[in-house]
């Protein structure tokens, strides 16, 4: 939404929130349908049920958008029936940056919502998603009629006024490894604590980000104790993060969670982040990630991530090898990695060519409106 508002766009975001509040850094007007759990698919649906028949709330709202983006599924629901009567010409957008997991089975529940995502879907002018992957290997096999696409992808943004990746790390080893953002694969853990067992002296990890409560319940229990791992909390802001990964040698850009679907998909932000800060980022073989830093002549890709392939790498490290992994992430141009501003009216220019009333150029603030579903 930040990416929308300083873009030029005038918002009105109607969603449900996830806290007991809406965010309190939510650009725009903020209309606030209730609280949902992460989760929580009963209660969820439960919360979109109750709200169809109260749509008629937010019909000016809806009516005085150039644009209705919907931000997951729940909300396209609620943004198409919206659309359908109050602002049968706006144009809707569908914004999915993940897949859930919920979405690639093979239950009865999968085939169900993919079966209402389907069928919104054709009622959408626009698709915005931040990975090629999502779009290759999810949307295109959902329907063979896709809307336009928006690619956008996971970049620094705003970028702190820093310069590119200059390390205050010490010389390895030990190797230093930052593990940062959403921290949710029980798998990469083993595979890191073992690494450290029988490798005394080898590696120092450090976690920091924001542990997902359904795997790392209690993330000073589940990160501590661990010789050689460091449990560094949330992290305040860019500029802590950028400090974090100008602290490490390398990042793990290795994710589990969902293996075989999201995780091999995505192109998570934290691949941006270290190759800008100068973290060299360590990738799965076979993955959008994978994929993306081999593009770039960047990172260290690995055909099967083990205990022994990473122990391999670390063990073959030099400060010499370090030290050409640094210059090929600073190669990488910085449009690649931060969101310019030429980016952020390109988005607004091409939303706009979409609704009924066209700008020529970048919608000037005050003059574009868009409807966004989310959860604040």
């Amino acid at each position: 939404m930040d990416l929308l508002q300083q873009g030029g766009a005038e918002i009105t975001s109607i969603g449900f929130r996830r806290g007991s509040r809406p965010a309190p850094e939510m650009p725009g007007t903020v209309i606030d349908l209730g609280q949902t759990r992460d989760g929580q698919f009963a209660q969820r649906i439960a919360a979109v049920a109750r709200t169809l028949p109260k749509l008629g709330r937010y019909a000016d709202a809806v009516r005085s958008a150039d644009i209705i983006i919907a931000r997951n599924l729940e909300m396209l629901i609620l943004a198409a029936a919206a659309r359908r009567r109050y602002a049968p010409e706006t144009p809707l957008v569908y914004e999915c940056l993940d897949i859930h997991r919920l979405m690639t089975g093979t239950g009865m529940a999968t085939r169900a919502l993919r079966l209402v995502e389907r069928t919104m879907l054709r009622q959408c002018a626009g698709l915005i998603s931040s990975s090629p992957g999502f779009v290759n290997e999810y949307f295109a096999k959902l329907t063979p009629r896709l809307p336009k696409v928006f690619l956008i992808e996971n970049k620094i943004f705003p970028a702190v006024n820093e310069t590119r990746g200059v390390p205050t790390v010490a010389d390895g080893p030990p190797w230093r490894i930052g593990w940062y953002g959403v921290v949710r694969c029980t798998r990469s853990l083993g595979i890191i604590k073992q690494v450290m067992a029988e490798n005394p002296g080898l590696l120092e990890v450090v976690v920091a980000g924001r542990p997902a409560k359904t795997e790392f319940p209690n993330p000073e229990k589940d990160f501590g104790g661990i010789p050689g791992l460091r449990y560094h909390g949330s992290f305040a802001d860019e500029t802590e993060l950028a400090s974090l990964n100008r602290s490490v040698h390398f990042a793990w850009a290795i994710d589990f969670f969902e293996a075989g679907a999201n995780s091999n998909w995505l192109l998570p932000n934290r691949l941006y982040r270290s190759s800008y800060y100068g973290a060299v980022p360590i990738a799965p073989g076979g993955t959008e990630t994978a994929r993306w830093l081999q593009r770039k002549g960047a990172g260290f890709v690995l055909d099967e991530v083990t205990p022994e392939s990473v122990a391999a790498l670390l063990k073959g490290m030099t400060m010499e090898k370090l030290a050409a992994a640094r210059a090929a992430l600073r190669a990488i141009p910085d449009a690649d990695l931060v969101t310019s501003p030429e980016e952020r009216f390109t988005l607004i220019r091409e939303l706009g060519a979409l609704a009924r009333r066209k700008p020529p150029g970048a919608m000037p603030a005050g003059q574009g409106g868009s409807v966004a579903g989310s959860a604040a």
